[in-house]
C-alpha cells in the first residue's frame, strides 16, 4: 500500500458530511421513539438526549441516535409540557420532527424541530383508558354507572362535621399553605385538626412513596373524618402519578373518605375518579369541607328555629288550655261555695256553740281547782303545825328521859372510877412498885440487886431485890 492510496480521517468525515448534508439538509422527518439519557441545561435552554427504538417482543434496542434541542425546538418542548401536563424526560414515547446532522467530531445526530402534543396526549389517554378498564375488570369494589365510577370510597358517608383531617401532600408545598389558610380563615370559630403525611406528588416513579403515605394514614389508628390529597404550585406537569393503577386501586378501596385537590384544569385524573370527592385545587378542597360543615350548621340552625316555633306554638296552645281550665276551676269553686254557704254557716254555728260549752266546762273546772288551791295550803299548814307541836313535845320528854338515863350512867361510872383509885386499891392490901422513878408494870424485867420502891397506903418502903422467881398465880389468894 502506497502513501497515495490512503486519506486522512478528517477527509473521510468531510466526505460523509458532504454526502449527508447534500442528501438530508433540506429535509426533516417525523420520528416515533422513546427518550433516554436526557439532560437539560436550563440557563442555555439546551436539551441533550438519545432517541431509541425497542423490539416489541424482547424489549431490546434495535436503533439509537443522539438528539439535541435548542432555540425553537426547546420552546416547542415547553409548549408540549404545558399542553400535555407531561414533563419532557426519560421513558416517554413521543413523535418528534427532526433534522439529520453530521459533525466530524460527534458523528450523526438529529436536531429536534418540533414535538407533536396530540400524539403524546393520545398515548396518555389510551394508557389512562387501559388503566380504568383494568381497574373495572380486576376489582369488585369499582363499577361504572354511565360516566360515573362508583367505588367503595365514593360510597362512604361523610361525617356530619369534618374536623379531623389527614393531609397527604408534598412537604412545604404551596398547596398545603393554600389549603390550611382557606380552612382556618373562612368561617370564624371553626376548628380543625390537620395531620400532614408528606410524600412526593409528582412523577410516576414516586407512586410507591405515595402509597406508603396512604398506608401510614391507615396504620395510624386515628379516626380521621377525611383524607385530603393536594398538589399545588409550580407548573402543570408530571401528573401521571395520579393515573397510576396501584394508586387508583388504593384510593378506590380506602376506608376513609378521600377528597382530592390535585391542582389541574385538564380532564380528571384516575385518582379523582376513584376518590369520594374531587375538587380542582387545594383551595377548592378546603372550600368543599367548609361548605359541608356549613350545611350541617344550617341544618342545626333550621332545626333550632323549628324547635323554637314549635315550642312557642305548644306554649300558646297550653296557655289557652290553662286559661280555660282556670276559668272552669274558678267558676266551679264559686258555685260550690254558693251551694255550701248555708251548710258552712250552720257548721260554723255548731262549732261555735260546742266551743262555748267546752270553754264554760273548763272554766268551772279551773274555778274548782283555784278554790282548792286557796284552802288546801292553810289546811296543810295547820296539819303540819300540829305534827311539829307533837314532835316537839315528844322531843322534850324523850330528851329529859335520855338525860336522866345518861346521868345515872355517869354516876355509876363515877363510882367505878372512885373504886379503882390507887388509894382504894392499896386499902385492900395492894402495893404500887416503882423502879428508878418509873411505875413497874412488868416485874419480870427486874433483876437481882435492883432498887425497888414499894408504896403501901401512906408508907413508902425502899428495898433491893435478892432474887427473881416465877410464881404460879394460884399461889395468890385474892
Amino acid at each position: 500500500m502506497t502513501s497515495a492510496s490512503h486519506i486522512k480521517l478528517s477527509e473521510l468525515t468531510a466526505l460523509l458530511s458532504g454526502v449527508i448534508n447534500a442528501a438530508f439538509s433540506a429535509r426533516s422527518f417525523w420520528v416515533v421513539a422513546d427518550v433516554t439519557s436526557h439532560s437539560f441545561r436550563e440557563q442555555k435552554g439546551y436539551h441533550a438526549f438519545d432517541l431509541v427504538e425497542k423490539d416489541v417482543s424482547s424489549n431490546n434496542l434495535i436503533a439509537r441516535v443522539a438528539a439535541k434541542a435548542w432555540g425553537q425546538g426547546t420552546a416547542n418542548i415547553s409548549r408540549f409540557e404545558k399542553l400535555t401536563g407531561q414533563s419532557f424526560g426519560n421513558n416517554i414515547h413521543v413523535l418528534l420532527q427532526v433534522k439529520l446532522n453530521y459533525h466530524s467530531l460527534y458523528g450523526v445526530s438529529v436536531q429536534v424541530l418540533d414535538i407533536d402534543s396530540n400524539f403524546t396526549l393520545g398515548q396518555l389517554e389510551q394508557q389512562r383508558r387501559d388503566t380504568l378498564a383494568k381497574l373495572l375488570s380486576n376489582n369488585d369494589f369499582i363499577r361504572k354507572e354511565g360516566d360515573r365510577y362508583i367505588t367503595f370510597n365514593a360510597q362512604l358517608t361523610l361525617p356530619l362535621v369534618i374536623q379531623n383531617i389527614a393531609l397527604v401532600a408534598s412537604r412545604n408545598s404551596a398547596g398545603v399553605e393554600d389549603f390550611e389558610h382557606s380552612l382556618n380563615n373562612s368561617v370564624p370559630g371553626y376548628k380543625f385538626n390537620v395531620d400532614q403525611y408528606h410524600t412526593a406528588v409528582q412523577g410516576e416513579s414516586n407512586a410507591a412513596e405515595f402509597l406508603a403515605a396512604l398506608i401510614a394514614v391507615y396504620n395510624s389508628g386515628i379516626r380521621y373524618d377525611a383524607v385530603v390529597i393536594t398538589r399545588g404550585g409550580g407548573a402543570q406537569t408530571d401528573l401521571l402519578m395520579f393515573d397510576n393503577y396501584n394508586i387508583g386501586r388504593a384510593i378506590a378501596k380506602f376506608p376513609i373518605p378521600i377528597i382530592t385537590g390535585i391542582g389541574h384544569q385538564r380532564n380528571e385524573s384516575i385518582a379523582d375518579l376513584m376518590a369520594h370527592t374531587a375538587t380542582k385545587t387545594p383551595t377548592k378542597a378546603a372550600e368543599f369541607i367548609i361548605a359541608h360543615n356549613l350545611q350541617f350548621e344550617e341544618r342545626l340552625m333550621a332545626l333550632q328555629r323549628n324547635m323554637l316555633i314549635k315550642s312557642q306554638q305548644a306554649l300558646a296552645a297550653q296557655f289557652q288550655l290553662l286559661t280555660a281550665v282556670l276559668g272552669a276551676v274558678v267558676g266551679g269553686a264559686q258555685y260550690l261555695l254558693g251551694e255550701n254557704k248555708n251548710a258552712l254557716n250552720s257548721r260554723a254555728q255548731h262549732i261555735f256553740s260546742h266551743v262555748n260549752i267546752k270553754l264554760r266546762k273548763r272554766d268551772n273546772e279551773l274555778n274548782e281547782i283555784r278554790a282548792k288551791l286557796t284552802t288546801l295550803p292553810a289546811f296543810l299548814l295547820r296539819s303540819r303545825n300540829q305534827e311539829l307541836t307533837s314532835i316537839s313535845g315528844n322531843l322534850i320528854v324523850r330528851s329529859e328521859s335520855a338525860l336522866k338515863s345518861k346521868h345515872t350512867s355517869l354516876e355509876h361510872l363515877s363510882l367505878l372510877v372512885r373504886l379503882m383509885t390507887p388509894q382504894n386499891i392499896m386499902r385492900k392490901g395492894f402495893a404500887v412498885l416503882r423502879s428508878e422513878g418509873k411505875l413497874c408494870q412488868h416485874p419480870e424485867h427486874l433483876a437481882p440487886g435492883d432498887s425497888l420502891e414499894v408504896y403501901v397506903q401512906n408508907v413508902k418502903l425502899t428495898t433491893k431485890i435478892e432474887r427473881n422467881e416465877e410464881n404460879d398465880r394460884r399461889d395468890f389468894n385474892l
